[in-house]
């Protein structure tokens, strides 16, 4: 009885990964870093506002804006939540499994943990933490019916949306000192504030852990509060959608065709809406009221519009060649996004590397972020041609599963 269990809880075999997930995570996780990599180059308020240096942005540059965020931000963190919904039922199966749940709970408390040393001791923007407690929450869902998911997913994700369109309108109403503090500290922070955050990020070794560890505090409550909630609603999206077979290819291309549509629509407006924005000069008010409002809440339209044009290239066999070279990068996600920010900290955090904190455009990130995707499409598959997972994914499946796991591949008889 105890070796039947044994058995029925180990890794996935490579033979039995479902494609398409494979491929989409490994489209997830490169289009990540496109938009995180400026987060790691400048002070955040920088990549958050493209009116200032050094990531500032002109007529002649502001592609160097407009594509990652319009068809980068938001859509590629919403993908891997709903791939990461789908992998809590893959890992636990049903609630009635109580030997896949005992597993599924120590993979999301290593995965806590994990998260915990990422953004305090390499890089603050860390997003492990937050799918860790979002699992552990969705986890007491994943035997819940498709139908009951979608509902209570998509209620969360509008309601979400609908508070934030609330927010950014009562933000013209706040007291003019009320603004003019938000202002200073979230947008337009003064040259000595901004100077001080780059001598740190760019000092020593020890002062650029110390300034990460303390922008990873400030930043830790912002997620439990705002991206936990939305990463629960759209894993349960998520978790729906592979149960009606939508991400393993078993739906009709028709409805394909009718997703790809409406988030065609949706990546229109966002586009229209950023037009918008680049017309008004990124304006402080304007840019957190309706400067901010449909890209976050049109963004799983579009995520879903790429998932559909992918999952269909993979259905209709068509496209092979980006199809099998994401899928590497995918079934490596995990080691690859710690690569990312090992290699961009390296590059731009004092005492690691270059220390080029402050110091690179836009343009120059566009440039770094295609050489990474560029080394772990090439890495990827040359690791996964003699092993069977990642090194992290290895140690992380160790620890989850509580006994050796293979690494190497099979030599054939």
């Amino acid at each position: 009885m105890n070796d039947v269990a044994q058995v029925e809880i180990a890794p996935v075999e490579a033979s039995r990964r479902i494609k398409t997930l494979d491929v989409l995570r490994g489209l997830a996780i490169l289009g990540i870093l496109a938009v995180n990599a400026p987060f790691f180059a400048a002070p955040w308020q920088t990549a958050m506002n493209p009116s200032l240096a050094p990531l500032a942005i002109d007529p002649s540059n502001a592609w160097s804006w407009f594509v990652p965020h319009v068809f980068f931000e938001a859509k590629f963190i919403t993908l891997f939540s709903l791939l990461f919904g789908v992998s809590i039922f893959l890992v636990g199966a049903e609630r009635s499994d109580k030997g896949r749940g005992k597993v599924l709970r120590r993979r999301l408390g290593w995965m806590l943990l994990f998260g915990i040393v990422h953004g305090a001791a390499i890089w603050f923007g860390d997003i492990l933490l937050v799918y860790a407690v979002s699992g552990f929450i969705v986890m007491l869902a994943r035997s819940w019916k498709p139908r009951t998911l979608m509902i209570v997913g998509s209620t969360v994700y509008v309601l979400l949306a609908a508070f934030g369109f609330l927010a950014g309108a009562a933000i013209g109403m706040a007291p003019a000192e009320v603004l003019e503090e938000m202002r200073t500290e979230m947008w337009s922070p003064p040259l000595d504030v901004l100077n001080a955050t780059v001598s740190n990020f760019s000092g020593t070794f020890v002062q650029s852990l110390a300034a990460n560890f303390t922008a990873w505090s400030d930043f830790v409550p912002y997620e439990l509060s705002n991206t936990v909630p939305r990463s629960i609603a759209v894993m349960m999206i998520g978790l729906a959608l592979f149960k009606w077979g939508f991400f393993s290819g078993n739906t009709p291309v028709w409805a394909y065709l009718i997703v790809i549509g409406v988030g065609a629509a949706a990546l229109a407006a966002v586009a229209y809406q950023a037009q918008l924005n680049y017309a008004a000069g990124f304006d402080f008010i304007h840019m957190n009221s309706r400067g901010a409002m449909l890209n976050p809440a049109l963004s799983i339209l579009i995520t879903l519009m790429y998932a559909s044009l992918l999952i269909l290239c993979v259905k209709l066999n068509v496209l092979g060649f980006l199809t099998n070279a994401l899928a590497p990068v995918g079934q490596m996600a995990f080691t690859n996004y710690i690569s990312q920010s090992v290699i961009m900290t390296a590059i731009f955090y004092g005492g690691r590397g270059l220390g080029l904190y402050g110091e690179v455009s836009r343009e120059g990130l566009v440039a770094i972020v295609a050489g990474i995707w560029v080394l772990q499409l090439i890495w990827s598959p040359l690791w996964l041609s003699r092993f069977s997972m990642g090194p992290l994914e290895w140690v992380w499946r160790r620890l989850s599963y509580g006994k050796p796991v293979a690494i190497g591949k099979a030599v054939p008889a």
